[in-house]
Order: structure tokens, then C-alpha cells, then sequence
């Protein structure tokens, strides 16, 4: 991985050596080449992490740009792509590729991290972010940089009960969920193995693999993406989830939103919930079928530097 982060020289009273970053060029060719570099932050949600470029750099070489960057041996790594466009009208859009390089309609804890970058660059601490699946507004409510605290309204959850069938596996009960982008939520028994609260296993696979069969059947054209839900009380639930063009991720916020909607509305769980990935808590308020759910967690800001690029 080539990288580069910002450097400060050091004063003129200082004993330090200063540390020079060699061009980077291709050798491969007939004399020395610079390559083309592309400037990147880095920043996660819960472990969710996320790159954020400028469209600008973009072209048309997202999916390109995503599966070669978040390629955890080869380049910087991470679950997926924010690409930030400025509009003339002072508005901001963001497009979410995943680390396979399909696209997505958007991603709860990407939209924070982005919002997160805008408030320590820019000092913004209400802003709306135009998605795909439409606009997502934060608000920051603590600011500690490069860590913050973001509030997300999320829009209006749309839960259906469902029952699908796996081949090989036989009927599935769970709930299409829609937050913006589609999720099929699974409630896994607590009382399987009430000793092993990590379990998240069902139909005799573990998560992982149920996960898989159900994000690529062919029930869902699109893809969808899983989570597996366990109630721990009425006010708290734990998840894991299996991303649509990703798999297996830390955290998710529009998962978060899903596992709690279908929790809240089927299974008559507080409105005001929290819910637990692997990566950490995040605070989910809905008021009723019809009002927007509110989504709190916490968003860090990693790295900037520069790195190649296609």
C-alpha cells in the first residue's frame, strides 16, 4: 500500500531530521512516471468503516475505485466507498459503493462518518446528506475530534412479515424491512442456548452462511441485506449482520434501524431501544409506524492521506 499522511516540517530550532516522502513513481516504463494518487479520509461507525472520496476523482470508475481501495492486503481497506459531491447550490450527495463494487442506495454509519468529516473540516454540525435512498439530515451532538457523536433521522421504516423459502434449508420466518434500502431480519430464539448469548446461529447454520443464501437468493433480484436478532428485554436487543455486497461487517446503521423496526413492530419492544452489534450500541427512537426513526452512535475520524489509485 502506498500512502501518504500529512507531514509537518519540523521549525528551524528543531534537531529533528526531516522526513522527505520520495516521489512515487512506475519504474516499469522508460523513465520514471508518477503515479496517479487520489486524497482519501478514512473513518469508521462502530467498526463500520468507510472511505470518503471527492466525486470529482471519481470519472466513472466507482466500482473500479471501490474494489481496489477497500481491498484490505492490497490498499487501504474497508467495508465501503462514500463518494462526496458538492453541488452548485451548496448541497451535498453521497454515493455508497460496497467492496465488491456494486452500489447501494445508502449506509446509516457511511452518512454519519460523512457527516462526522464535514463537521471537523468544516464545522458543520446540522447538515442533510442526499442519498439514493433518499435525504438523511444528522445532527452532531458531541464533538470531541476526531470522534463525535451524530443523531441520524433515517425516515420511515416499512416492516412486512415474511416467510421465505432457502433450498436446502427449508421455510424462513423474518420481515422484509425497508430504511432506504431493502433488509430481511431474522429473530433468533434467546432461549436456544440462553448460556451462549453470542449465539446468533440458525436453522442449524451458523449466521454467516444463512446470511449468504439469504442476501443472493434469487427471491431478492437486488440483493438484500440480513440481520439476526436476538431480544435480550424489551428495551434492548443484539444483532449480526450480513451485508448485501459486503458479508459480515462490525455494525451496521440502516441494519441497526431494520433489526430494531422489525423488533419494535412485531415483537412490541419499546420504542425508545437500543441495539448491539459486534462493533458496539447504537440508540434507535421510533414514535409510531408513520414518524421517521432517529438513529444515535458514535462516528472517528482515522486517517487522510493520499494513495493510488486505478
Amino acid at each position: 500500500m502506498e500512502t501518504r499522511a500529512d507531514l509537518q516540517p519540523p521549525t528551524e530550532s528543531s534537531d529533528e531530521t526531516l522526513f522527505v516522502l520520495p516521489p512515487i513513481v512506475d519504474e516499469t516504463l522508460d523513465g520514471p512516471v508518477p503515479l496517479p494518487l487520489v486524497s482519501f479520509v478514512k473513518a469508521h461507525a462502530c467498526g463500520n468503516d468507510f472511505l470518503i472520496l471527492d466525486e470529482t476523482v471519481a470519472g466513472r470508475n466507482h466500482a473500479a475505485l471501490a474494489r481496489k481501495l477497500c481491498d484490505r492486503n492490497h490498499s487501504v481497506g474497508a467495508d465501503g466507498i462514500e463518494f462526496l459531491e458538492r453541488r452548485a447550490d451548496g448541497s451535498f450527495f453521497i454515493r455508497l459503493f460496497n467492496s465488491d463494487g456494486s452500489e447501494a442506495e445508502l449506509s446509516g454509519n457511511g452518512t454519519r462518518c460523512v457527516a462526522a468529516w464535514l463537521a471537523a473540516t468544516e464545522g458543520l454540525t446540522h447538515v442533510t446528506l442526499g442519498t439514493h435512498g433518499g435525504p438523511r439530515t444528522c445532527e452532531v451532538l458531541e464533538a470531541a475530534d476526531p470522534a463525535f457523536v451524530i443523531r441520524s433521522e433515517m425516515g420511515v421504516p416499512r416492516v412486512m412479515p415474511r416467510t421465505i423459502e432457502i433450498p436446502g434449508i427449508g421455510e424462513i420466518s423474518g420481515a422484509m424491512v425497508n430504511v432506504g434500502n431493502p433488509h430481511f431480519v431474522v429473530f433468533v430464539d434467546s432461549a436456544t442456548d440462553p448460556a451462549n448469548p453470542g449465539d446468533f446461529n440458525a436453522h442449524g447454520l451458523p449466521w454467516q452462511q444463512l446470511g449468504e443464501r439469504i442476501a443472493t437468493s434469487p427471491l431478492f433480484p437486488h440483493g438484500t441485506n440480513v440481520e439476526f436478532v436476538r431480544i435480550h428485554s424489551p428495551a434492548e436487543i443484539a444483532f449480526r449482520i450480513y451485508e448485501r455486497g459486503c458479508g459480515p461487517t462490525t455494525s451496521s446503521g440502516t441494519g441497526t434501524c431494520a433489526s430494531s423496526a422489525a423488533a419494535i413492530a412485531l415483537h412490541q419492544l419499546s420504542p425508545h431501544l437500543i441495539a448491539i452489534a459486534e462493533g458496539g450500541a447504537q440508540r434507535v427512537v421510533w414514535e409510531g409506524v408513520d414518524q421517521p426513526m432517529y438513529l444515535t452512535g458514535p462516528a472517528e475520524i482515522i486517517c487522510r492521506g493520499e494513495v493510488v489509485a486505478l
